[in-house]
C-alpha cells in the first residue's frame, strides 16, 4: 500500500495521537515507521529519505508547526525527495491550514478526524503518485 513515516518534531512530548495514527495506518495495510519523540527536522528528513517513504505525517501539538513543517519540506526538497507527500496532524488553528498548504503540505488532519479519512486520503495520494 505504501510506506509512511510518522514524526514528532521539536520539544513536543505528547505522542499518544501519533501512536494511534501509526497503529491505525499499520492495521490498514501501510508500512509505518514511527520516529519517536523530539526529532529535529533534519532527523525527520533523513529518516524519510533512508526509509524511501512515500509520505511523512508530522504530528505537532506544540504550536511550532509554521516553523518546523516548512523546514522539513525544504530539507526533503534539498535531499531530492520533494515528491514525498506531507500531511500534518495535531492542534492546528484553521487560519494556519492555508499557510501550511502554501508551504507544501498536502493535507491537515485535526483532532477527531477518523482514521478512515486519513487512510482514504493516503490511499488516493499514493495511487496518484504511482501513476505520475
Amino acid at each position: 500500500m505504501g510506506r509512511i513515516v510518522i514524526a514528532k518534531p521539536g520539544l513536543d512530548g505528547h505522542d499518544r495521537g501519533a501512536k494511534i495514527i501509526a497503529r491505525g495506518l499499520r492495521d490498514a495495510g501501510f508500512e509505518v515507521i514511527y520516529t519517536g519523540l523530539h526529532q529535529t527536522p533534519a532527523q525527520i528528513a533523513a529518516t524519510v529519505v533512508a526509509e524511501d517513504a512515500d509520505v511523512v505525517g508530522i504530528s505537532v501539538l506544540s504550536g511550532a508547526h509554521l516553523t518546523l513543517v516548512p523546514e522539513i519540506i525544504q530539507l526533503l526538497k534539498d535531499a531530492g525527495a520533494g515528491d514525498v507527500g506531507v500531511f500534518v496532524g495535531g492542534i492546528i488553528p484553521q487560519e494556519d491550514v492555508l499557510k501550511l498548504t502554501q508551504a507544501g503540505v498536502q493535507s491537515v488532519f485535526t483532532p477527531g478526524t477518523p482514521i478512515s479519512t486519513i487512510v482514504e486520503w493516503l490511499s488516493g495520494f499514493i495511487s496518484k503518485k504511482a501513476l505520475a
